[in-house]
């Protein structure tokens, strides 16, 4: 069985908001400099998710995919070092401005070029733009059925088997290999790789790919959604103390400043 775990590189999500800037010009997010990029959080889950299939099952094979730059081999790694077989970096400068369709079509294309693919995993969104729609984009392109926000992923008899986090309560669905899953954070904490598993990633084989290695078409990746600014939104807070000798007395005063502003 052949697992692809799609991980994306993005600004440390663990720090604090203030810490970024906006370009309002260029429409990007400037990180902060010195502060190194991460894996998404729900990412290194879904690598996560694809470790404990493994573990089930030796002769599982776990490839990790990630579409950046060349730093983006960092995220490669750390799934590598959590105990993934191989890596692939898709790094062309063509793909520097894809949204969500250009990206899935893009890494749909590298997982039909690997050939022999059952289950495909993702993060159920990235944290830094938080669209949570690659996942389903990417089954779509490849045909397979889609399981979301997954809080257990199970393998067996050619199906898959998922709990999935509903607003008040989970289902457990199945489907038939091949296919794709999108994990959320309740399935858990991802693990945390030793040392000796740190050192022993950098000898695990990593590929790069660029785009005459997909032959993916300039028509598909042209954007569907288009963005039309990007900006730090202001946040401006006022405070009223409703005066009173009583809770009453204060009640009262709130429920005529309410009135005032046309609230109630």
């Amino acid at each position: 069985m052949h697992i692809v775990v799609c991980v994306k590189q993005v600004p440390d999500w663990d720090i604090p908001p203030s810490s970024f800037k906006v370009d309002e010009a260029t429409k990007k997010v400037v990180p902060p400099p010195g502060v190194a990029p991460v894996a998404s959080q729900f990412d290194e889950i879904a690598v996560e998710a694809a470790m404990r299939i493994k573990d089930a099952d030796n002769s599982v094979k776990v490839t990790v995919i990630s579409l950046g730059a060349a730093t983006a081999k960092e995220v490669i790694k750390k799934g590598l070092a959590m105990g993934a077989d191989e890596g692939v970096l898709i790094n062309d400068d063509a793909f520097n401005s894809l949204d969500s369709n250009g990206v899935a079509t893009v890494l749909s294309s590298a997982i039909k070029k690997l050939g022999d693919v059952d289950l495909v995993i993702t993060g159920r969104q990235a944290v830094d733009w938080d669209l949570g729609v690659t996942g389903t984009l990417i089954a779509g392109m490849l045909g397979a059925p889609v399981l979301t926000f997954a809080k257990s992923v199970a393998v067996s008899d050619g199906k898959l088997s998922v709990e999935r986090v509903l607003p008040d309560a989970t289902e457990k669905v199945e489907a038939p290999l091949p296919a794709v899953v999108t994990v959320s954070n309740e399935l858990g904490e991802p693990r945390y790789p030793k040392l000796q598993q740190i050192m022993a990633a950098g000898k695990k084989p990593m590929q790069t790919w660029s785009a005459g290695d997909l032959g993916v078409d300039a028509a598909a990746l042209a954007p569907k959604l288009t963005l039309e600014s990007l900006f730090v939104p202001v946040v401006d807070t006022k405070v009223e103390i409703m005066e009173g000798d009583t809770p009453e007395e204060q009640a009262l005063a709130l429920a005529k400043r309410l009135k005032e502003a046309k609230l109630i």
